[in-house]
């Protein structure tokens, strides 16, 4: 037991008088998420890429049906087509706010297995929906608690992998199996606990019954339960406020999310009414998007991972600005996807050109979506849930909002000089993305924008 306490003249607490704390028993130990073989390493990381999974394709997976239930309910409001997507992501607004802080006190699984119940309570619910309004506010709550998985996936992912090995269990983590039915099952019974402060806490609290000692972590504050929460939750705001890179990529990220959901909820009505699709052919329209995605996910993870060796091997160090060169390409082929989607669409050019068109814009997002989750998990590492939950946040608020003017922009504008509208704000955020990877470690090391986290 002696082993795994420590004497330390300076106690956590920050006083000066001397105390225990538990610490891991060398780099090497087992115990320590980072040292797991690697097979158990990747039963937890599948999982996660399960769940996650399974709650991303909910925000999308209901738009094609949305002309169906808006006939079965009897409704022809379009703004409230695209607000049944929307209020989904409204849910990934709230949501990290409480759970990821939680989370950094509690643990990564016991608020997993919370989120997995209520999903699939609220997913029934869903089903069983007789009108509008029941079906509105069960889709939020689905979205309040789908929200967990893509939240914590980067966290767990840090709590597990080293740098150099992180974009490609990212990339697992965002494509997730084709299992995602079991994901709740599985995750009781394989699912386990990675946040090292709270594993050491468990630590703690066993020697301590134990010895009779008052043990404490390296992690401990010396905190009441009331303070650690209130910072824990201040913690994604404080860094949108003091961090202008946290900032800076979580509004780029969300104009880019924005356009993806924005692109969900019209596409059933374009194809519909320019090509003659019925509902069963306008979800096929999907495909593209599917298509640039699945490029982006298998190249630009272990591109990225790639790219980390290389600079280690010649440099002997990396920095978390390393990751954010493929930032570049995707700020091009997001604006080149809308322009060839619209003009090709508005020309009513062979369906297959606009579809086309989405797949060079979904691999623009993918080349901004993991560079940029990689970046925060690299660079705020043991709160790197509460970055990604900052982001998440943002992104979301765009998300959830934003769709709502599809219908009357393309009325108004027209689906060429719309989507023309669209990609000319992209291409404002062209000299943030160069911006941020020739200077970002400057910003993020200089003593002004330092977060006390």
């Amino acid at each position: 037991m002696d082993k795994e306490i420590s004497q330390s003249n300076r106690d956590v607490d920050g006083n000066n008088e001397p105390g225990d704390w538990v610490d891991w028993n060398g780099l090497g130990d087992p115990a320590n998420p980072l040292n797991w073989p690697i097979s158990r390493k990747w039963v937890t990381i599948t999982l996660v890429s399960v769940n996650t999974f399974n709650v991303s394709i909910a925000a999308s997976i209901f738009a094609p049906g949305i002309p169906q239930v808006l006939r079965d309910f009897h409704s022809t409001n379009s703004e409230l087509s695209a607000f049944m997507v929307s209020v989904y992501i409204v849910g990934f607004v709230i949501g990290p706010l409480v759970f990821s802080p939680t989370s950094e006190i509690y643990g990564r699984l016991p608020i997993t297995h919370a989120s997995n119940i209520c999903f699939v309570i609220a997913t029934v619910l869903c089903a069983v929906s007789v009108n509008m309004t029941m079906l509105i506010v069960f889709r939020l709550l689905m979205g309040l608690s789908g929200c967990v998985p893509v939240t914590l996936g980067g966290g767990i992912i840090a709590d597990l992998m080293p740098v150099e090995k992180r974009g490609t269990s990212l990339t697992i983590w965002a494509i997730g199996p084709l299992l995602a039915g079991i994901a709740t099952i599985a995750c009781w019974f394989f699912m386990e606990e990675t946040y090292s402060p709270t594993i050491l806490q468990q630590k703690a609290d066993k020697l301590r019954k134990e010895s009779g000692r008052n043990l404490k972590t390296k992690f401990d504050k010396g905190l009441t339960v009331g303070q650690l929460i209130s910072t824990s939750i201040a913690r994604p705001s404080k860094m949108l406020i003091q961090s202008p890179i946290v900032l800076i990529l979580s509004l780029y990220l969300a104009v880019v999310y924005s356009y993806l959901y924005l692109l969900l909820t019209t596409f059933p009505k374009i194809f519909e009414d320019l090509y003659g699709f019925n509902s069963g052919e306008a979800g096929l329209v999907y495909l593209g998007l599917g298509v640039g995605f699945c490029i982006g996910q298998f190249s630009v993870g272990p591109v990225s991972d790639w790219y980390i060796k290389r600079q280690r091997e010649l440099h002997g160090s990396t920095q978390p600005e390393d990751r954010l060169p493929p930032l570049i390409l995707g700020s091009f082929l997001v604006p080149i996807g809308l322009f060839w989607y619209g003009w090709s669409a508005n020309a009513q050019s062979h369906w297959i050109v606009p579809i086309i068109g989405t797949t060079f814009l979904a691999l623009g997002m993918e080349c901004m979506f993991l560079p940029i989750q990689i970046y925060l998990i690299d660079t705020f590492t043991i709160y790197a849930a509460s970055a990604i939950a900052a982001n998440t946040v943002v992104r979301s608020l765009f998300g959830a909002v934003i769709p709502l003017a599809g219908n009357a922009l393309y009325m108004q504008l027209g689906l060429g000089w719309g989507n023309s509208l669209l990609a000319f704000i992209a291409i404002a955020f062209v000299p943030f993305s160069i911006f941020l990877v020739k200077f970002g470690a400057r910003i993020r090391m200089s003593p002004r924008f330092q977060v006390k986290l």
